[in-house]
């Protein structure tokens, strides 16, 4: 395993981090409505610019310091204002941006069973990747570990509570895409 990527994390519930993970930390996040905990996990993919792994960009965009004129692509999402609380890499290391008991903003309009607002009420995990591409299997490593400490933490995350951005904004987006293999996160979940 390499980087930040471990069998098992823990996440302490007071400060909202995840241990260990690499932390930087975004201004795109804000405080959750009163009452609200992570009750959803929603999984992403991201590639910047689409397709390309492995570059500054990602890290770059969710920290507000993307240059805009770098590649053609990022002028059609010039001032995009985002965030994830957690991204692994292709590699399985963990970068964590916003602390999980604050909104990252990462779903946008969203609906999940009927309740609006995703981002008041879930945590937001983005793969390195991008929708017709396989992930890596040490993303899946990274991914299951990290799932299973936040079930852990926070107890209303069971495995009904995890759903594809494709899920809460259907239509709108489609990652993680079909080159996501849920059946061996199930798997993984289930071991």
């Amino acid at each position: 395993m390499s980087g930040t990527q471990k069998s098992s994390f823990s996440v302490t519930v007071d400060d909202g981090l995840i241990h260990p993970a690499e932390y930087r930390w975004s201004p795109n996040q804000d405080a959750r409505p009163e009452n609200c905990r992570p009750e959803l996990v929603v999984i992403h993919s991201i590639s910047l610019p689409p397709g390309e792994f492995g570059g500054p960009y990602i890290e770059q965009l969710f920290m507000n310091g993307l240059d805009w004129g770098a590649h053609p692509y990022f002028s059609t999402i010039e001032g995009a204002e985002v965030s994830a609380h957690l991204l692994i890499r292709r590699d399985g290391r963990l970068l964590q941006f916003v602390p999980f008991h604050r909104r990252a903003w990462h779903a946008g309009a969203s609906s999940f069973r009927g309740r609006q607002r995703c981002n008041d009420f879930s945590i937001g995990i983005e793969l390195e990747g991008c929708d017709e591409t396989h992930y890596a299997d040490a993303q899946y490593q990274c991914l299951v570990a990290v799932l299973r400490a936040l079930q852990q933490a926070y107890p209303d995350l069971g495995a009904r509570s995890i759903a594809g951005h494709c899920d809460v904004a259907p239509g709108r987006k489609t990652d993680p895409g079909p080159a996501f293999d849920w059946l061996r996160l199930y798997d993984g979940l289930t071991a």
